[in-house]
């Protein structure tokens, strides 16, 4: 099978292994049935980085940004014992000395660090992080790294095309701690490891117990028949499952986001589906007569004009779906990230981090192919470009709008695809937020409790609490004067001397009180990439 139809064979192919993560059940029963057995890559090997957990661990004297929405304070003492947050103590008044009675006590065997002048968040909870694949030719201990390194201490994998069997058991160990890893909120595709297609409601509800018996947490769809689909939804409630949907053009002219808001499904990928539900005097979306899904040039190429086929802010039509989507408690995972190039190609292609930090298999699949996802930039000119910042205009201020009337919008990043590398691509989806007129604490809550909220975590992670589990990150530079100091490769600043000079970056990720030295991570997996640079005789990642 060509590799552009394995990238969008069915999702509800029989095997549990899928090549490439974002597998489109969307080709539903217009493409022929076709298990294909490929090896999923790699699991992690065992963990040999990270200190702790201690009995006791002290920050001393950071700034905490809380991600609940609330200001920064402090300066603060954080208590951790062994997983836990046991108390964030105030210990003074900002600009003042810190008074040594004001501090909790070091108990025996435990640690303090003194963190004067630094700032502490909770762990990036990343809706959208798919585990590599064996087309994009990486490993996860390559993808966990990166992530760990920006902070992301929590991902959910809508999908697990590596299987759910491997994803499930990636999240156990990643929950036992034997591997160096965010904690996995695995999800499977609809469909995946069925033998055949889907073709009953009763079936969808024996693939939902199935995929829970494997370890699935969710389902993430594409779209499928109404009745199936609505079956299947309906399962994943009765089991106290989550869900996902990317709402793909096959099939969302039956199914968009209120059919499926209305059905239970929790939060809405990238914005297919949203613009659709929007329309008003029409019903499908105006293709050219020549329009081909699997061109994906056309296809990405339309979908920079659908935004403006939508309803206007203030219409009949938009008030009707907002309100709805509100009073329906539906949570936004819009991905801004992943469509950058769109908008402007050259910048995602010349990123700074890549050089160091993306796989030179990685960049071969980024590069313009037909047989490639998301390498559909065949001949992208100024024209694409201009009607994609327009689109992501709309698009924006829908998401504002949403976030502003109490809408739950969170973070994800589908790196791994279209110039998006691990860790960066999330982010950099923080400044993107940004860009679309979150405040940063705003920012700072969709990238934590936001996520933890819509995974039904929010008792365990999300915020910086007592009686939470101890997922943080420590910054010596304050992300909500600047989030690109949350970069792996920092951000450039004129010193005083007059030179220019890289600071930011993660310190430390802690994740269930193990603490990750961020810098010693990013510099394995800038090892990875030299080595196989190295093997290929390569200095610089080629250019097409």
């Amino acid at each position: 099978m060509p590799r552009i139809l394995r990238r969008f064979r069915p999702s509800f192919q029989s095997g549990s292994v899928m090549s490439n993560l974002l597998r489109h059940a969307v080709l539903l029963a217009i493409v022929l049935f076709a298990p294909l057995a490929q090896a999923a890559i790699p699991a992690a090997p065992e963990r040999d980085e990270g200190e702790g957990p201690w009995p006791q661990l002290i920050l001393r004297g950071v700034t905490v940004i809380t991600g609940t929405g609330a200001p920064a304070y402090g300066p603060v003492d954080i208590v951790i014992e062994g997983d836990r947050i046991t108390r964030v103590q105030i210990v003074g008044s900002a600009n003042t000395p810190i008074k040594a009675d004001n501090r909790p006590a070091l108990k025996p065997g435990g640690r303090e660090i003194d963190l004067s002048g630094h700032y502490v968040m909770p762990g990036i909870v990343d809706m959208h992080g798919h585990i590599g694949g064996d087309e994009q030719g990486v490993t996860a201990e390559y993808v966990y790294k990166l992530w760990l390194a920006h902070g992301i201490t929590s991902v959910r994998d809508p999908g697990c095309g590596n299987g759910i069997e491997w994803c499930a058991s990636e999240a156990r160990r990643s929950a036992a701690n034997t591997i160096t890893a965010p904690r996995i909120f695995p999800y499977a595709f609809f469909g995946m490891g069925h033998d055949g297609p889907i073709t009953t409601p009763e079936q969808a509800r024996q693939w939902v117990r199935t995929m829970k018996s494997k370890g699935a947490l969710g389902m993430k769809c594409f779209g499928y028949r109404p009745d199936i689909l609505e079956a299947a939804f309906d399962e994943l409630r009765k089991q106290g499952m989550g869900s996902a949907c990317h709402h793909a053009q096959l099939d969302v002219a039956r199914v968009n986001v209120l059919t499926t808001a209305r059905w239970g499904l929790g939060t809405m990928e990238h914005w297919y589906g949203l613009p659709e539900a929007l329309f008003d005097g029409q019903t499908v979306q105006q293709y050219p007569a020549d329009y081909n899904y699997m061109d994906e040039q056309h296809r990405f190429g339309e979908a920079g004009r659908l935004w403006a086929q939508a309803s206007e802010k203030g219409s009949e039509r938009y008030e009707a779906v907002i309100t709805e989507l509100l009073e329906l408690g539906f949570t936004l995972d819009p991905t801004f990230t992943i469509y950058q190039a769109t908008r402007d190609l050259m910048r995602a292609r010349t990123a700074e981090w890549h050089a160091d930090y993306t796989h030179p298999a990685l960049w071969d699949f980024f590069t313009p192919s037909r047989h490639n996802h998301g390498s559909f930039f065949f001949d992208w000119g100024s024209e694409q470009e201009t009607d994609w910042k327009h689109n992501y205009q709309r698009w924006m201020a829908f998401v504002n709008d949403y976030k502003n009337r109490g809408g739950r919008v969170t973070v994800g990043s589908d790196s791994g695809y279209i110039y998006k590398t691990y860790g960066f691509g999330t982010i950099e989806e923080l400044e993107l937020l940004r860009e679309a007129g979150f405040h940063p604490l705003e920012v700072m809550r969709a990238a934590t409790l936001s996520g933890a909220e819509a995974l039904g975590a929010e008792d365990r992670i999300g915020s910086i609490e007592p009686g939470k589990l101890a997922d943080l990150v420590v910054l010596s530079e304050n992300p909500l004067a600047n989030l690109k100091v949350l970069y792996g490769t920092g951000h450039i600043r004129l010193g005083a001397d007059g030179e220019p000079a890289r600071v930011g970056g993660v310190r430390y990720t802690i994740k269930d009180g193990i603490l990750y030295d961020a810098p010693a991570l990013l510099r394995d997996v800038r090892a990875i990439v030299a080595e196989e640079k190295a093997r290929r005789g390569i200095q610089t990642l080629p250019q097409p």
